[in-house]
């Protein structure tokens, strides 16, 4: 017990310093953590006290990172509302689909072109397709660029991504967790997965005014223990379902996005979120042996390229078409390239599943390379413009009005 404690309290000192070192950066914590992650285990000797292998607390720290992914899930949920996407319109919805179709369709033609299974094409192009949240949410922020143009089609992507993400779960998991064979099985859990996540939104929509009653409580540790009683339990009984506890988080979110209590579940559970949340992105690294990265290297930086050109030009054909001028259109795609935590908990969901080992160390590689390079262009876009713009003579389009969204700052 003395050396899980230990080994525990290490590791948290371990991700304190790098939090305290992002901050002091101005970069965001995730691939930081997951280098960090990648720069200890059990490939490490015993250093004096601290034992840097963590080997007798790994089946805790993974715990505690499975906890992270759902406090992390279950504040997407809260902050996203149904009626939040319909406000902003039919271009927010255009630009969604152009820029997810472009780069799933990207993302199943890498994995088929790779030669892998239908099932691990399947979460590659989940690997390959979300944005990360927090990273484009802290690199508007830093970069002062909520007041732009084409912040309100970036926010609406982010938006739409999670709507897609919510079916992809769904779909996926089903997929990979259920071990059917047969089109008649696959089908019957698919339904099951859908019936499941429909009752959950019909309960967050019509059920509102019972869920105020509910959690109209007035001491805090009898509020949060409901609040978290809940979670745990959607999110079990969605593993049950051959659904992704991931999606069962977002889902009990989204159960709660309406009721007079949300801001007050935000303030109790945000220091689970970020907490946990770090422990998750330290052990995905901690899992990984360094030595197997080798063999994924050609793979994720092929991955990477094709991002890259799938995020640019995905995000100058949103902008476009909604009457952005290039330059803000470039900005899009350049902004939104970096990925994160929903690629590993795509990464996570193939674990689970027994699928392709090579999955885990290209999506830490990938996720890694992304997370670095995202701040990084989006930060350089102008300069970038500028270059492109020596060579290339762009067409003004007309400029068109683009409905506000106005979503909640998510840094």
């Amino acid at each position: 017990m003395e050396s899980l404690i230990l080994e525990v309290g290490g590791a948290l000192a371990l991700i304190a310093a790098i939090l305290l070192l992002a901050a002091r950066l101005g970069f965001p914590s995730v691939p930081l953590l997951i280098m960090a992650g990648l720069a200890v285990g059990p490939h490490l000797s015993t250093i004096w006290l601290v034992d840097l292998r963590f080997v007798h607390s790994a089946p805790f720290l993974d715990f505690m990172g499975r906890l992270g992914v759902l406090f992390l899930l279950f504040h997407l949920g809260l902050e996203f509302s149904v009626g939040r996407l319909l406000r902003a319109g039919r271009t927010i919805v255009k630009g969604g689909t152009i820029y997810l179709a472009m780069n799933f369709t990207l993302g199943l033609l890498f994995g088929w072109f790779m030669g892998w299974p239908v099932r691990e094409v399947l979460v590659a192009a989940g690997i390959t397709t979300i944005s990360s949240s927090a990273i484009v949410a802290k690199v508007l922020v830093d970069l002062r660029r909520t007041a732009n143009p084409e912040t309100e089609m970036i926010l609406g992507i982010i938006l739409f991504e999670d709507v897609f993400l919510a079916v992809y779960l769904t779909v996926v998991s089903g997929v990979v967790l259920s071990n059917v064979t047969s089109l008649g099985a696959m089908t019957a859990s698919l339904a099951g997965a859908f019936a499941f996540m429909a009752v959950c939104l019909l309960v967050g929509r019509y059920a509102v005014a019972y869920l105020n009653r509910l959690l109209d409580l007035r001491a805090d540790e009898v509020f949060l223990s409901v609040v978290l009683a809940g979670l745990l339990l959607i999110a079990g009984v969605s593993e049950s379902l051959h659904v992704a506890e991931a999606i069962g988080a977002l889902l009990a979110g989204l159960m709660l996005a309406e009721t007079k209590h949300r801001q007050r579940i935000e303030h109790a559970i945000v220091p689970f979120r970020d907490i946990f949340g770090a422990v998750f992105f330290f052990h995905f690294g901690l899992s990984i042996d360094p030595l197997a990265l080798g063999g994924a290297v050609w793979i994720a930086l092929s991955a990477v390229g094709l991002t890259l050109i799938g995020n640019v030009a995905a995000g100058l054909l949103a902008g476009r078409s909604i009457g952005l001028s290039t330059r803000a259109s470039s900005n899009i795609g350049l902004t939104i390239i970096a990925r994160g935590e929903f690629s590993i908990v795509a990464a996570d969901l193939a674990r689970a599943g027994g699928l392709l080992p090579l999955l885990q160390p290209f999506a830490a590689l990938y996720v890694l390379i992304l997370a670095l390079l995202g701040p990084l262009l989006a930060k350089s876009s102008e300069q970038l413009y500028a270059a492109v713009s020596t060579m290339v003579t762009w067409k003004k389009p007309t400029q068109t009005s683009l409905p506000p969204p106005q979503p909640e700052d998510e840094a």
